[in-house]
């Protein structure tokens, strides 16, 4: 039973979940700001602002340099893992998300003017983020790691 309290009191698992859970639920309440109505399914959804997976890999690469430097392979380890999501968030899942908006409409223009009907797949949009969203997210991940750092595991 050791290793469970060793995970669920690991400060590198726990600051990047923070980290996390802070991005999802800022998500929430920027979506409702901005469209109006609240959409409980951001929570957990991907894409938007800020980015949850930005948050979460700079809040473990930041506490991993706080904790053990910069020059030690922990912080290597996270902080190549961080510019690989931060990178892939922003180039190929947001071209995903572009690539699903435009098939969607596609389908439905199809479906509309050839009167068939197809399979019911409606593409995910929301997948990828802008620039912005990644660097809100990252900014995010080292603001939390920073608090958890000098606040909690102190």
């Amino acid at each position: 039973m050791d290793w469970f309290f060793d995970f669920i009191s690991n400060k590198f698992f726990i600051t990047a979940v923070v980290s996390w859970t802070v991005a999802q639920v800022l998500k929430v309440f920027i979506y409702a700001i901005i469209n109006k109505n609240w959409d409980f399914s951001r929570l957990f959804g991907d894409g938007g602002m800020p980015s949850g997976h930005s948050a979460t890999v700079s809040s473990l690469a930041t506490i991993s340099a706080l904790t053990y430097g910069f020059g030690s392979f922990e912080f290597a380890i996270s902080g190549i893992l961080a510019i690989i999501v931060c990178h892939d968030a922003m180039g190929v899942r947001l071209e995903a998300g572009k690539h699903a908006k435009l098939l969607n409409i596609l389908v439905d223009s199809f479906e509309k003017f050839s009167k068939n009907e197809l399979p019911e797949v409606v593409l995910k949009e929301f997948v990828g983020h802008t620039p912005l969203q990644v660097i809100t997210g990252i900014i995010l991940g080292i603001l939390c790691a920073f608090g958890m750092h000098y606040l909690v595991f102190v």
